[in-house]
């Protein structure tokens, strides 16, 4: 059984994410303009473990404001359908390639299918960018104005849009991966293996170069949490719902990111058997597992000032730029 959702991670795993000396918790008196941005983040790292122990959107929008955004420019607020969580932002790298020929990455954020907004994942499009890859991330429909499997649709049309525009922005429609962290990785991966949510649109999954999730939710019936009971209808949740039904010997390539102990998306009985699906299935997949970070933080090690944490950011961008 499997617990899913993002109620925030626990104080143990954050203490553990963040080693901070208990001298450090006190509230300091910060003077930034005479501060080096390294030292301004470790004043505010006992904050961001407070938030961090609450809920992920508090702590990546934190995360968000604190890290330094100069790799990219950025078309913000695109329409792929129509109302207003249907838009998506563009990050083209400073440094972009003049063949347009850059590699692409759609991706889609978590918060149980209830929460979320693109513009507190700009730290994602920087790690990115930084690497020369053009950077989509899509907003979506949630809880309750709409259930599964609504989003589905919502983030295939944003996909399918980037196989149409992303040309424009100096992306290589070729060079598409899908990607995603929790409920995010979750919507990624059913676009990336299950052919329905594509096929509206033209596409099939196999013109995905790729597949990154973070702390994926791929095999999680039966549902335990009551939140996420009623946006996927439980029990009427049908066995096609879960990504590791979708496996096949044609599904794309992977990598699949996850904390060791991580207590809301279990890698157990999620990662661990949707990378043996992978490779039993002769599919190409790389699974790597981290001890310092826990369910948010995971997501968060893709920031500059917190990649101590884990080389998430490096992996993810290794991926790409070698698929």
């Amino acid at each position: 059984m499997v617990h899913v959702g993002e109620r925030g991670p626990d104080r143990r795993q954050a203490v553990e994410a963040f080693p901070v000396a208990d001298h450090a918790m006190h509230r300091p008196s910060l003077r930034p303009q005479h501060r080096s941005s390294r030292s301004r983040w470790f004043l505010f790292l006992p904050a961001l473990l407070g938030l961090l122990t609450g809920c992920s959107g508090a702590g990546t929008r934190v995360i968000d404001l604190l890290t330094p955004h100069t790799a990219y420019t950025e078309n913000r607020d695109i329409a792929y359908g129509d109302g207003p969580r249907r838009k998506l932002d563009v990050y083209r790298p400073v440094s972009l390639a003049s063949d347009g020929k850059a590699p692409v990455v759609v991706f889609i954020y978590g918060g149980s299918w209830r929460e979320g907004d693109k513009a507190d994942y700009r730290f994602v499009a920087d790690a990115l960018t930084a690497r020369g890859i053009v950077t989509v991330i899509a907003d979506y429909r949630l809880f309750p104005e709409v259930s599964y499997p609504d989003f589905l649709d919502d983030s295939a049309a944003a996909v399918a849009w980037t196989f149409r525009e992303i040309a424009r922005y100096g992306g290589d429609p070729a060079r598409i991966f899908v990607t995603g962290h929790s409920a995010g990785a979750y919507n990624a991966a059913m676009v990336a293996f299950d052919p329905r949510w594509l096929k509206p649109y033209g596409l099939e999954p196999r013109r995905l170069r790729g597949f990154v999730g973070l702390a994926g939710p791929y095999n999680f019936l039966p549902i335990q949490d009551e939140g996420v009971k009623e946006v996927f209808h439980w029990p009427a949740t049908p066995l096609d719902s879960q990504p590791i039904e979708h496996v096949t010997s044609a599904s794309i390539p992977s990598l699949l990111i996850a904390a060791n102990h991580d207590t809301f998306v279990y890698p157990q009985q999620n990662t661990e058997p949707m990378a043996a699906r992978l490779k039993d299935a002769g599919v190409d997949v790389t699974v790597d597992l981290h001890d310092r970070v826990n369910h948010v933080t995971l997501v968060g090690a893709m920031a500059r000032p917190l990649r101590f944490l884990a080389p998430v950011a490096s992996e993810f961008t290794g991926f790409v730029l070698s698929h």
